[in-house]
C-alpha cells in the first residue's frame, strides 16, 4: 500500500466516521459517488474495515447506534481511521481490540478519562423517534420532568439533538421560544401529524451556538485566568464562545465570553475558585458571591 494511497484511505475512513458521529444516515451509493470509488470499496469500508463499530443497517442505509453518538473527538476519529486503514498489516489489529478502544464502557485493558457519556440503553426506541420526527418536521408531545414533577409540552418543532459533555439534549421551538430539553427528561413523547414550518436561519444559528443555551440577546462577561489555570485556557475553550482578549505579565489571562444565560459561566467560576474570577459585569459577580455566602452559611 503506498503512502498516497494510504493518505486517501484514511481521509475517506475519516470523513465517514465524522458523518457517522454525527447521527447521519449513510447511503452506500452516495458515499461512493462522494467520494469517487465504486460501491463495493464503500460496503468493504462499512462490513470489513468497521465491523468494531456498533453501526446499525435499515432500507439499505447504514447508521451508528444511537448510545454511540457523539462518543467520538477529533483525534479519535482519526486514530480509528488509521487503524482501520491499514488493519490488514497487523494481525494484532483485531476487531475486538478495536471495539475495545472504541467502546469505553468494556471492561477491557484501555482505559479512557473524560466525560461518562449518558447511557440510552432500554430508551433506544424513543431517540429513534424522536429522530425521525425532526426528519420529517413533525410536532411532537411530551412530558418534562421537572423540580420533582412533570410538566407538559404540546406542539414542539424539534431541531436538533445536541450531544453536550455527555449527555444528550433536544432543542427544540415551543411557541416562538428556542428552549433546550434534557432528553432523560422526556417522558410520554408523541409523534403529531401536524408539520412546523422549518427555518433555515434558526437551524444555522443552533448548530452555531457554543452550548446549549439559546437566547436572541446575550451579554458579555469578562473574567481573569490566574498563571495557574492559564494553560488549560489557552489549550482549549473552556467557556462557550471564549476568546483570549490578553495576556498580562504575570502569566495571567483576560478573557471575554458572550452568553445567553448567567449557567453558561456561573458553574465555571465555582469549578475553578480561587483562579478564575469575574470582572465584568458587576452584578454577575455579586450573583455569584451571593451564592457562595449561601453556600457557607449552610
Amino acid at each position: 500500500m503506498t503512502d498516497s494511497h494510504h493518505e486517501t484511505l484514511v481521509y475517506r475512513l475519516s470523513q465517514i466516521l465524522v458523518k457517522l458521529n454525527q447521527g447521519l444516515k449513510l447511503d452506500p451509493k452516495a458515499l461512493a459517488d462522494e467520494f469517487k470509488v465504486n460501491l463495493r470499496t464503500i460496503q468493504r469500508d462499512l462490513n470489513e474495515r468497521f465491523a468494531y463499530l456498533p453501526l446499525e443497517k435499515l432500507d439499505g442505509h447504514y447508521r451508528l447506534n444511537p448510545t454511540f453518538l457523539g462518543k467520538l473527538s477529533t483525534k479519535d476519529i482519526e486514530r480509528f481511521a488509521s487503524l482501520a486503514g491499514v488493519r490488514g498489516l497487523f494481525p494484532s489489529l483485531s476487531d475486538d481490540f478495536l471495539r475495545d478502544i472504541f467502546d469505553d464502557r468494556m471492561q477491557g485493558p484501555l482505559l479512557v478519562k473524560g466525560h461518562n457519556y449518558e447511557d440510552l440503553r432500554g430508551k433506544e426506541k424513543l431517540f429513534g423517534a424522536l429522530e425521525k420526527a425532526i426528519y420529517d418536521r413533525k410536532q411532537v408531545t411530551f412530558d418534562y420532568a421537572k423540580e420533582g414533577s412533570l410538566k407538559a409540552y404540546a406542539e414542539i418543532a424539534p431541531y436538533k439533538l445536541i450531544n453536550h459533555k455527555g449527555i444528550w439534549y433536544l432543542t427544540a421551538l415551543d411557541a416562538d421560544k428556542l428552549k433546550s430539553f434534557s432528553f432523560s427528561k422526556i417522558q410520554h413523547m408523541k409523534v403529531l401529524d401536524t408539520c412546523f414550518e422549518w427555518d433555515a436561519s434558526l437551524d444555522s444559528k443552533i448548530s452555531n451556538d457554543d452550548g446549549i443555551w439559546h437566547s436572541d440577546t446575550q451579554r458579555e462577561v469578562v473574567l481573569k485566568a490566574s498563571p495557574e489555570v492559564a494553560g488549560y485556557f489557552k489549550r482549549r475553550k473552556l467557556i462557550g464562545n471564549q476568546v483570549i482578549e490578553k495576556e498580562l505579565s504575570d502569566g495571567s489571562l483576560i478573557i471575554s465570553a458572550k452568553v445567553s444565560h448567567d449557567n453558561q459561566i456561573l458553574p465555571i467560576v465555582r469549578y475553578w475558585i480561587p483562579n478564575l474570577t469575574i470582572i465584568s459585569p458587576d452584578s454577575l459577580q455579586a450573583e455569584m458571591d451571593k451564592g457562595l455566602k449561601a453556600y457557607l452559611e449552610r
